[in-house]
């Protein structure tokens, strides 16, 4: 995940992870580094390091930490590293940790690890956010590290000097003139460095508390602003998907995209771009994986689509070396989602290669996006495979023989 192998959490970013966390080696001891969401270390002196287990590990992590019991569950280890050749120890945010027990967490440090991670997703964009929520989001990490918005302080040149600690890189390029304009791509006039002194004013205040008692509330806020994003605690793995052929020779050629997968289900985004391409629930797709002889290994992603006012079934298909270990991701989540309990408000239980039911609706109404969101579908800019289910298509027969 980011190019690299890991467990029971997600990866932070690439730029990170090439670090290794074993900084000596002795006959009976090792200084193992691990390193948490905000780039900080916890260094651990540890007897006979082969024979120390994750769990012990992690047990220490949390000890030097001082977390509490739900830490346990809430975090995971991560063997991270973009070539798979010194590996960095990170400990984050366990990607089978459903949000609804987020919600129940109140130790100021856990939610400060989870606010730090979420944090470091969006301002790389591995988290794509409308710029609205970019700002609602950078506003509340401007309280955090600036403290309350005091209306007589110089608070936009605080701003101006570190507005990418608080917004996207993309939101923070600055330009004057015609060329500018167009970078904008018809954005908002009051986004990046207003939109977010705006959005900071309007941080809300608990009366009578301090700074320092109120981290925990602004912590809180800014994970929970987050859980509306429907790719929120997911693993992510590299791919490649077929463009749309163009021009007259019909040439396409691969574009490089990221699978998230989640407790709720699969996500491909164009990082280049910042958005969405294809979102889908587990009741929604099929999925499988193919590894050929002398052939790049596949996910396939099957799903519901519509070809000229006919309906179809669609085939995407993501070249990836991770594909195994994808497949198995979303097998492991939808075994997970069908073990949970009935009445769990966020992760349903679907069940695997399965469309949902016209009568049986989802129990919670999806949340209404804006026209044009960077996390809605953009299914015109995918190269699809598209079959009819009686086999009129030819195509569909190869499809038949990668799934047998």
């Amino acid at each position: 995940m980011d190019g690299t192998e890991g467990s029971g959490g997600q990866p932070g970013p690439a730029e990170r992870s090439h670090r290794s966390s074993v900084s000596s080696v002795g006959a009976r001891a090792a200084d193992v580094l691990v390193y948490l969401a905000d780039d900080s270390v916890v260094p651990l002196a540890v007897e006979n390091l082969p024979a120390l287990s994750a769990q012990e590990l992690h047990r220490a992590v949390r000890e030097v930490l001082q977390l509490p019991d739900v830490a346990l569950e809430a975090f995971a280890l991560w063997l991270v590293s973009p070539l798979l050749d010194e590996p960095s120890l990170q400990f984050r945010r366990n990607v089978f940790f459903p949000k609804r027990r987020e919600l129940q967490i109140q130790d100021e440090e856990v939610l400060r690890l989870l606010y730090e991670e979420a944090k470091g997703n969006v301002l790389t964009a591995r988290y794509p956010c409308d710029p609205e929520d970019c700002e609602a989001l950078g506003a509340l990490v401007c309280r955090v590290q600036l403290g309350p918005y005091q209306p007589g302080q110089p608070a936009a040149c605080a701003l101006r000097e570190k507005l990418d600690s608080f917004l996207p890189a993309h939101l923070c390029k600055r330009g004057h003139g015609l060329f500018a304009a167009l970078r904008g791509r018809g954005a908002k006039a009051a986004t990046g460095e207003q939109g977010l002194l705006d959005a900071y004013r309007q941080v809300k205040e608990a009366v009578g508390s301090e700074r320092e008692a109120t981290l925990g509330t602004h912590y809180r806020a800014y994970v929970l602003r987050c859980h509306e994003l429907p790719f929120y605690g997911c693993a992510f793995f590299h791919g490649e998907i077929d463009k749309p052929a163009q021009g007259f020779l019909h040439r396409g050629g691969r574009k490089p995209v990221t699978v998230a997968i989640s407790l709720e289900g699969v996500h491909v985004i164009d990082h280049r771009e910042k958005h969405v391409l294809l979102g889908l629930r587990f009741q929604e797709l099929s999925w499988d994986h193919t590894s050929p002889e002398e052939e790049e290994p596949v996910l396939w992603l099957e799903f519901d689509g519509d070809s000229e006012g006919t309906p179809v079934n669609r085939l995407l298909r993501i070249y990836s070396k991770q594909a195994e270990l994808m497949s198995s991701l979303i097998e492991y989540c939808i075994e997970l989602n069908q073990a949970a309990e009935p009445t769990a408000p966020q992760e349903s239980a679907p069940g695997p290669r399965s469309a949902p039911s016209p009568s049986q609706p989802p129990a919670q109404r999806p949340k209404l996006r804006r026209q044009g969101s960077v996390v809605c579908s953009r299914i015109q800019h995918l190269s699809t495979i598209d079959y009819v289910e009686d086999g009129e298509l030819p195509l569909v027969h190869a499809w038949a023989r990668v799934r047998t």
